[in-house]
Formats: C-alpha cells, structure tokens, sequence
C-alpha cells in the first residue's frame, strides 16, 4: 500500500479511499495550488524573481497532504530501512510548458507503461507518474526503465528512495486514477523490500526547529504577528511583569483555535514577553492539553474582525463581487442538463432545473438532519438584469416536464368534456359528479386562489409545478381576504405537512382542504425582484426560495450560441427521470446527511467569523434547500452518490446564499437592527462573562451600571471573584487614589469552567 499523512510534518500510514479523497476534493488544497499558479505567472512576467517565487512554492506546499508512493512505514516515520515496499515507483518531469499535452501523447500506453495515477504537480510545470515497478527491478531501475520507455534523457532521478513523498493536488490536476490499483496491498512485500539500496539516507523526520519555518504566515489572509498584536490590545496590552504566565496561557488559549491547537504553531508566532524559554513553552503546551470547545472564543472572533476591517479585507461568501464559480467536474444529470446551454447562463440552469425535476416525485419523503422528514419542495427565482438571456432556462425545463405534459393534456381534454357537458346540460339534476383522475400537474399561473386549490386535490398528493416569466404573475393568487396568500402559500408549500385550501357553503363552489405540493420557477430583473419581495423581507419567503443569477455581458461580446436539445438529449435524460418517477416511500442518504451536516457546521463557522446575523438566518433554509437537492440528485442517479455531487451541491448552497446577500442581505439588516431595538430587556446576565479578559475596577463598575445593577458596590463583587479564584489582580497594585484603573485578569480555572468568557 501507499502511505498517506496531513503535512510533511506528520508520521505516514497506509492511504485510504476516503483519505485519498478527501485530499483531492478539499478546498484549502485547490487554494494552495491555485496561490502557486498565481505566482508563476507573476514569475513568468516578472513581477517576481526565481528565488521568490522557489521561496513562495516551497513555503505553500509544506501545507499540502502528501502519500509516499513508493512504500508505508512501520512505525510511520519516513525512514527507509523501515520500509515497507509498495510496488510503485514515481517518475517526475519537470519544467514543461505543457504537461497535459504530453500526456496525451503518452496517454494510449497506460496498459503497457504499468501506470496508475498521473497528475499535473503543485507547481503546474511539471507531471507525475506513478507506475507498477517491472517484476525484479529496484526504484532505481524502474525510473530508468520509464525514462528510456518515454525516450526521456532529463528525468528527475532524485525519486530513488522509499522516503520520498509526493504532495497532492486538486482532483483537477488529476490526468488519470486507477484508485483501485493505486491504494492495492503489495503481494510481494518481501520480495521488494530486500531491494532497497543500503547506501541510501533514511529521510530523518524534521526536527522542532525546522518544523517551525513550515507553518504558514497568515490566517484568512491576516498575517499572525497583527492578528497576535490585535489579540494583545483586545485583553489589555502586553503583560507586566507578574501576570506573564497567565496571559501567555490565556493567549494560547486563544491562538490555537487559529493554530490547529498546535504548540510548536503557537510557539512560532507568539512572542515570549520576556518569559524564560522552557516556562513559555511549558505554559503554552499547558493551554493545548485544556479542553477545547468548538465554539471559537469571541475575543478572537472579535479580533480577526477588527483585522479584516484594518487591512480591508471581505467576507468572500458575502462580500465577493461576482458569485461563486461553478465546478468543471459535474454530476452527470447536470453536466446533460447544461450541455447545450452557453457557459454564462450555465450556472443559472443548473440551479433552474430543480423545481421540474423535483415534480416527479410522488409520495417519497427525505429526512433531514434535525429528523424531520421533508418532500422535495423546491422553488426558484432568477433575477437578472433587462436583457440577460433569463430565457435560458426553458429549454431544459421544457425536455424534463415532457412526460408530465403529455399526461396532462389528456386530462385537460377530459375536463374539457365534462365542462362542455356540464354547460349543455343547465339545472338538470342528472349532471354527473367531476371526472376522477384528473391529474393535471402543470398548472397556469395565472389562476384564482380556488382554482388553486382544486388542482392541488385532483393532483392526488403529486406537485403542482407552474414556471413563471414574471414573480408578479403569482399575484393572482391573492384573495379579497388575504393580500398576502401568495407569499403564505410559498413558506407553507415549503415547510412539512402544512393544510391550506378554503371552505365554502354552495354546492358549486371549491370547498376543499389539501397539503400544499407545489414547485415553481419565475425569473424578474433584479430590481423588479427587490420591489416584489420587500414586505416580506423577513417573513419567510426568501429563506425558503432558491436564487440565482445571470451575471452582464461585457459590451461588445459575441452572442452566445445555444446547443440543440434534439432525441439524444432525451434518450440520455429518459434514465434520470424513469428514476425519479419510480422513487416512493422515505429515502435516505447517510453520505447525504452526513454531508448536509457539515456544510451547516461551515456555515455556522463562517457566521461567528463574519458575525454576520443575516447570513447565519438565511443559511438554516438554505442548507435544507441543498439537502434536497442533493436527495433529488441521489433519485435520479439511481440512489448513487459520488464527489461530484458533493461538490456540486456545496458550490450550489454558496451560489444561493451569495445571491440572497447581494439582492436582500443589506435590507435585511436594516430591518434586523430596528427590531433589536425594541427588544432591549435581557434577563440576568454573567458580568464576569460580559468584562473584557483584562479589565479595570472602572469598567466593572460601568457594566454593573449598564446591566442596571443598584445593589451592593463594585469592590464587594470583585473581592468575591478574587476570593473565589475567578480573577487576580494583573500588573502592580495601585495606591488607593488610582483604584479605579486597577486591572484584573480571568484566571485559567475560571476560563476552564466558562470557555466562552474567553
């Protein structure tokens, strides 16, 4: 087997499927990579020399995962006489202006050359090869053989011993994998191991030292000697002589929620401030080994909003000019779905086509993570600007409802009958009762709220999907007695099991009480959109509701050029929707889950970075939107789930909340702000918790008066948080005409009890 480990810095074992993985799909993977290629190319045009850029590059890849191809390790450390031989050998060629064009001219030799995994390298001028090592031959040997099979005279021959690892690359980078022969278990171990050459030098693991240069410069772009600057003026300044020890613990304990709870990482951006060496780094080890909560502290939350602020930087969920961009690998159904749409409106069918292909489900129920069961409702809004193309969207919609169509017109003309019937019959009392079966899905959206309703109890528990060119044909909906029914019946579709319908005393009228299952699309300019929904800003609707966007053609830009949606196209998309048709009962994911409920922890982490109370509130529904359809996805592919989805979903919860931040966020903040406002009584509250971690006499005295506290006096409470060990005195004692500006610091053991006063 290969081995596998997080960092240069870590001890190797054997590679799983799932670490392999995860490497190639993780974001901060695709980051370093992405950071090196934008070197080079300052590089390449001179806006950094070589030794910078070889600087930068060796500097970003000691953040990447690495596997050691060529053997795993006992003990896990990387040392060759404690090898245990793979049967691999890897071959680098290095500095290419075009690695993927060489690989296609070698590519039809895969069979014959052994190969199982090719990959462009970290710094986008070189490929790797990694290959099955010929029977009888040594590491050595096997890289020479490749060299003399490629005709290759400037091979890279420093890849010789078992040690050698290799950095992983985003799955983009990727040419070729045959994971199962790459992660295969060596029947020849022993065989190989006898070959190692023993005039090679075991790789000796890094020492202290030398790991401390490996760590990065910055967190989220804040360089760690002014986000440790910025930490130290949040608790007080710099520690006087006597509060030392205390406030180095308390820094670290701050700072590895920054630091991977790393002491040599902390070690290596937090100064000593005047402590003896080992004192401070025994201390600091101490601040590791205490318990850590996963909430991170909000005096660092605090801080690093304070430094994004100082050096400018954003939010990149919110704050990003341009939304989110798609991921080139797609799930197959999307990938089809968008296959004869131009690339600028790409992202706005991937998003569009949900609501169609969700109507095809009938009694089939999802359970989402807080273990309410959920059916597929989902609703779409496009907001574009005049002329942005928003009917790009109708033509894959159009092919997906197809089938449901066809069935409807049928049931259209049956009810046609009956109604022509019914008029030509008068008063007579032989009229016969409404037709059963009358499922007719695909409703206009320009109907009465009774009609409505009807359709919604022909349709037999199925959805009703209409697709809107303008949000303000939903306004027919309304009622004399409810101005606002459109917008209930949109957070009611949305949320389980709601009844809606009327109730009505003549006998030709609709009297009918129903769940509401109904998917929709509309499209509207962006400030159309703005207008439409801004009484309900906060009422529901826009959480509940799927956004997204066509984003403005330069001026002057060719006209984009549409594919044709011919019987090919619905000979490939017939599997998909035979899937979703045949689906009932409760359908569950655990891979799903799981997924849906790491990206609720991602956002509710980005939330407490950002402090952003908007986005954190419309993400709760929009990550129940990417559950669903994530649930569809897994349906129509035949109950498989696959990373592309997982990427594909991911991308398509951010594209959402992007869209809603920049069309709503800064109204909805608005109105946020006014509410807090009426609600200004708290109940009791804990002062300590509330202080800063260092604070004076005076500052305690100010909270007790602003919580509104009139018994006792300041001297009494903070005499009692001493005694009981919650502070001690920080910095010299002041004489008693400068008590007031007396400083005080929370002690580690109060800090252990109350993690979040940190």
């Amino acid at each position: 087997m290969i081995g596998f480990s997080k960092s240069v810095k870590e001890n190797v074992q054997p590679c799983t499927s799932e670490q392999l993985n995860g490497a190639l799909d993780s974001r901060r993977v695709a980051e370093v990579c992405s950071i090196i290629a934008e070197a080079l190319k300052k590089h390449q045009q001179g806006e950094m020399t070589q030794e910078e850029f070889e600087t930068l590059k060796s500097r970003m890849k000691k953040e990447l995962p690495i596997i050691t191809p060529h053997a795993t390790f006992q003990n896990g450390r990387r040392k060759n006489d404690e090898a245990i031989p793979s049967g691999l050998s890897m071959y680098d060629k290095d500095h290419m202006t075009d690695p993927v064009a060489y690989w296609k001219d070698i590519e039809s030799r895969i069979e014959e050359l052994g190969i199982v995994m090719a990959h462009i390298t970290p710094s986008t001028e070189g490929l790797r090869l990694l290959f099955r090592i010929p029977q009888g031959m040594s590491l050595a040997e096997a890289q020479a053989w490749m060299a003399r099979q490629l005709n290759d005279t400037e091979y890279d021959a420093c890849v010789k011993d078992y040690a050698r690892c290799s950095f992983l690359v985003p799955r983009a980078y990727v040419l070729f994998m045959d994971e199962e022969s790459l992660l295969a278990e060596n029947i020849a171990q022993e065989e190989e191991r006898s070959m190692v050459e023993p005039a090679q030098a075991a790789a000796e693991p890094e020492t202290d030292s030398e790991v401390t240069l490996n760590y990065p410069e910055a967190y989220e772009e804040i360089p760690y000697s002014i986000l440790v600057s910025t930490l130290e003026e949040q608790m007080g300044g710099a520690p006087e002589h006597g509060n030392r020890n205390t406030f180095i613990f308390s820094i670290a304990c701050h700072l590895r929620y920054v630091c991977n709870n790393d002491p040599l990482w902390i070690a290596h951006v937090l100064p000593t401030y005047g402590e003896a060496e080992d004192k401070w780094m025994g201390t600091i080890r101490s601040a590791c080994n205490r318990n850590q909560t996963k909430k991170m502290p909000n005096i660092l939350i605090r801080t690093l909003s304070i430094c994004k602020e100082r050096l400018g930087i954003t939010n990149e969920k919110s704050d990003a000019l341009t939304p989110p961009e798609m991921p080139k690998r797609l799930p197959a159904l999307i990938k089809l779905l968008v296959s004869r749409t131009p690339k600028m409106y790409q992202p706005a069918v991937a998003h569009a086509v949900f609501p169609a292909l969700a109507t095809h489900l009938w009694k089939t129920t999802f359970r989402y993570i807080d273990n309410v069961e959920h059916e597929a409702t989902l609703m779409n809004v496009l907001m574009a600007g005049t002329g942005a193309g928003k009917n790009c969207i109708s033509e894959p919609i159009n092919h997906i409802m197809a089938d449901i169509r066809e069935r409807d017109r049928i049931n259209l003309a049956r009810e046609r009958e009956w109604k022509r019937e019914m008029q030509t019959k008068g008063a007579n009392k032989d009229k016969r009762q409404r037709p059963e079966g009358l499922i007719i899905q695909e409703i206009d959206p320009d109907m009465t709220n009774a009609a409505f309703v009807q359709r919604l109890a022909d349709a037999e528990e199925r959805f009703l999907y209409a697709k809107m060119n303008e949000i303000d044909q939903f306004d027919a909906l309304k009622t004399n007695a409810n101005k606002k029914a459109h917008f209930q019946i949109m957070c009611l579709a949305f949320d389980p099991g709601n009844v809606y319908g009327q109730t009505r005393v003549g006998t030709g009228s609709v009297s009918e009480r129903v769940c509401i299952r109904f998917n929709w699309n509309a499209s509207t300019t962006i400030q159309k959109g703005k207008q439409y929904f801004r009484s309900v800003l906060t009422d529901g609707p826009i959480s509940r509701i799927n956004f997204c966007t066509i984003p403005k053609r330069s001026i002057g830009s060719e006209m984009p050029i549409f594919g044709t949606y011919d019987a090919a196209f619905d000979e490939e998309l017939r599997p998909f929707i035979e899937n979703l048709n045949k689906a009932r009962g409760l359908v569950e994911c655990r891979a799903v889950s799981r997924f849906s409920k790491k990206l609720m922890e991602e956002n509710a982490e980005f939330s407490r970075l950002s402090q952003n109370r908007v986005y954190e509130n419309l993400s709760f529904r929009a990550n129940v939107i990417a559950f669903l359809k994530a649930m569809v996805l897994y349906v129509a592919s035949g109950e498989k789930w696959d990373k592309t989805m997982e990427e594909f979903i991911r991308w398509s919860l951010e594209y959402d909340l992007w869209c809603k931040m920049q069309f709503f966020g800064k109204a909805i903040g608005r109105m946020d702000e006014a509410d807090e406002e009426v609600f200004k009584t708290k109940g009791p509250q804990n002062l300590l918790d509330l202080l800063p971690q260092v604070f004076t006499r005076e500052e305690a005295q100010l909270m007790r008066i602003h919580q509104g506290i009139r018994e006792g006096n300041v001297r009494v409470m903070l005499s009692n948080w001493k005694k009981r060990g919650y502070i001690e005195e920080y910095g010299d004692v002041l004489p008693q005409s400068e008590v007031s500006r007396q400083k005080y610091i929370k002690t580690p053991a109060y800090l252990e009890k109350h993690p979040q006063a940190a």
